[in-house]
């Protein structure tokens, strides 16, 4: 330092250059303090590091946690070793299999060495009458999960801890114990409980879509409040039956080759805007059923010509690929051509192909009735089998006596309701004809035993056929239910059905057996032989001398 020119400004220490009103440590602490900021973690005036924006300290951080690490060298938080060092310690117990501190004297882990808590003593049931374990209120389990008063003193609770409880939750608590046994309905309500019990909105909406699982079931708990809220119209029915048909849509296009998949997702695209048209004009549109067959069509179409005929690409497909496609597969022949033309007239308006191979191709079908009929002694066999074999199932001597003698369709059988049924005058709705149809001793028994095994379901699905995954609901029950029922007597529902039909045609008027099962007149025809049975052709006319003679 030079010759003291005056003293510091800041701390009186002198200063040795001309001009400046600060000592050297003055003006390094004020370089020191320009470069550092508070950090945000700790407060503190530090200098922050560029990669973490935190001052050194804080910067250091536990590898398994994340946390704060004090030590400089150290690269694990003492709570993450301390931990370390504990599981280190552990042992896996050969009892439970489980990781634990064994014990000396009995070599397992605590929870295997503590003693079980002793049961209390049986009591006698107050409902059975027998001894056995005490559940709850002086009863049994088996007769506690049976208890009828379960679900509504689960419903009083539900309402008692609720501060503002829904004006619908008494009427679903009633509405459950009804279709379900005590049990359920005491878990289902308990979980209503949970959803009502959130910070969420609790109208019927909101708590319907709450209640929904993800998957392909919606859950018992949606299901059951999705039928009260539609009766009672609180609220709209879900969307799920088309989030199933937009998964199956899709698991068929993620079938398909991958080089040929983006036209047959801008087909199944094209397909839903033309059902949206459909709707909006009050036409017929297109089923899910018809729009998945049309793309599994496509899906074996494009897995054939990449796989039998070495092709990937649309434009490639000729007049021989698509007839050595339905060649493989000859039932299904004319349906698949059907839906060939749909695709390729839609890949045609969008440039994918410049032709369509399928513009001239025709599939041949023989007009007529083609299917198999039974035997006489087939249909007796059958009908003796489903009216006096008490150990066949009601469902299926049901299904069976009203294909065989009445004609019914597997739909007509599924869809009857018991205000369908009437027991005065003995007849039945069946699908759309246009009159009841009576039946006959034989058949009405059979249905009383349906109607019996109805009964003893204790539902309240108004449909006559009840089963298990449809007890709890409105809905009837599924299709592959009924297309399975027959399987024990050997023969399809259709064969039944095509049978009976082929018999009423060929004997009777088809103008009359089209008006009273509610069918085309041309889809009638069908049914009718191909031959002409000779016993009833009308005898040859005499001749005027032989009538004279």
């Amino acid at each position: 330092m030079g010759k003291r020119q005056r003293d510091c400004v800041g701390c009186g220490a002198p200063v040795g250059f001309i001009g400046r009103e600060y000592c050297w440590r003055c003006l390094r602490g004020f370089r020191e303090a320009a470069a550092k900021a508070p950090c945000p973690v700790c407060g503190l005036d530090r200098v922050l590091a560029e990669a973490t924006g935190r001052c050194v300290r804080c910067s250091r951080r536990c590898t398994e946690c994340g946390g704060p690490v004090r030590a400089r060298n150290a690269i694990v938080c003492r709570p993450c070793l301390r931990r370390a060092e504990r599981e280190a310690v552990k042992s896996g117990c050969p009892r439970c299999g489980r990781l634990g501190f064994l014990r000396a004297e009995t070599g397992w882990c605590g929870t295997c060495s503590r003693p079980a808590p002793q049961k209390g003593p049986p009591r006698v049931c107050v409902i059975c009458g027998e001894l056995r374990r005490h559940a709850a209120l002086g009863m049994c389990s088996l007769c506690w999960q049976k208890n009828p008063d379960r679900a509504e003193v689960r419903g009083e609770h539900l309402i008692a801890e609720l501060a503002d409880p829904p004006l619908w939750v008494p009427d679903f608590v009633a509405f459950l114990a009804g279709r379900h046994c005590p049990s359920r309905a005491a878990t289902m309500i308990g979980i209503l409980a949970r959803l009502l019990a959130d910070e969420h909105p609790n109208d019927p909406q909101a708590v319907l879509d709450r209640a929904r699982r993800p998957g392909r079931s919606i859950g018992s708990l949606a299901r059951g409040l999705q039928d009260f809220f539609t009766e009672r119209r609180l609220a709209p029915p879900t969307d799920h039956p088309e989030r199933l048909a937009a998964g199956r849509r899709q698991r068929r296009i993620d079938a398909t080759p991958q080089a040929l998949r983006p036209a047959v997702q801008a087909f199944a695209a094209s397909l839903l805007q033309n059902r949206q048209r459909a709707r909006a004009a009050a036409t017929r549109p297109r089923t899910d059923h018809t729009i998945e067959e049309a793309l599994r069509t496509m899906r074996d179409l494009a897995v054939f010509l990449t796989s039998h005929r070495n092709k990937a690409d649309w434009a490639l497909v000729d007049q021989q690929d698509i007839e050595a496609f339905i060649a493989a597969a000859p039932g299904t022949g004319k349906s698949r051509l059907t839906f060939a033309r749909q695709f390729f007239r839609f890949a045609r308006n969008r440039r994918i192909v410049l032709i369509d191979p399928t513009r001239t191709l025709s599939v041949p079908t023989p007009r007529g009735f083609t299917g198999t009929t039974l035997t006489l002694d087939q249909q007796r066999d059958l009908f003796h089998r489903w009216t006096s074999d008490p150990t066949v199932h009601p469902h299926e001597a049901l299904l069976g006596v009203l294909a065989l003698l009445h004609g019914a369709a597997s739909i007509e059988v599924r869809t009857i309701r018991l205000d369908d049924i009437d027991t005065h005058r003995r007849t039945v709705r069946l699908g759309h004809r246009p009159q009841p149809v009576p039946l006959d001793p034989t058949t009405w028994s059979v249905l009383e035993r349906c109607l019996a095994h109805r009964q003893s379901q204790r539902t309240q699905n108004p449909h006559l056929v009840v089963t298990r995954g449809t007890k709890a609901g409105n809905q009837p029950a599924s299709t592959a239910y009924f297309s399975h029922l027959l399987d024990p007597a050997g023969v399809p529902p259709r064969t039944v059905r095509c049978t009976r039909l082929a018999a009423l045609v060929n004997t009777t008027d088809p103008k009359l057996v089209a008006a009273a099962f509610g069918m085309n007149t041309q889809g009638v025809t069908f049914y009718v032989a191909d031959r002409v049975d000779n016993t009833r052709l009308p005898t040859e006319p005499a001749t005027f001398r032989q009538q004279r003679a």
